[in-house]
């Protein structure tokens, strides 16, 4: 389940998470990364929010490496990028 976290409040998203578990959904996902907001993408709050429900998918804005690898501390089990690459390159050797 997509939740658009870019144009929720928090409560919201607690709302939004809690209907994902009801619907028995297997992971739910911060955003399209298309919404007109600031930030339009995942943000560490919003995972770290999320993942106290469901697994994670953190989309939009991901860009780098050290952007997705704190998405993933922050309980993300998924990451959505176009930026595959760039990633990669970021990583450590």
């Amino acid at each position: 389940m997509i939740i658009e976290t870019a144009l929720l409040t928090d409560d919201e998203k607690h709302r939004a998470c809690e209907a994902a578990v009801d619907a028995d959904a297997a992971m739910v996902k911060t955003s399209t990364g298309f919404a007109d907001a600031e930030p339009a993408g995942a943000t560490v709050a919003d995972v770290e929010l999320m993942a106290e429900y469901l697994p994670v998918k953190a989309s939009g804005g991901i860009g780098d490496y050290e952007t997705a690898m704190a998405m993933i501390e922050a309980g993300a089990e998924r990451i959505g990028a176009s930026s595959g690459l760039a990633i990669l390159d970021g990583a450590p050797a």
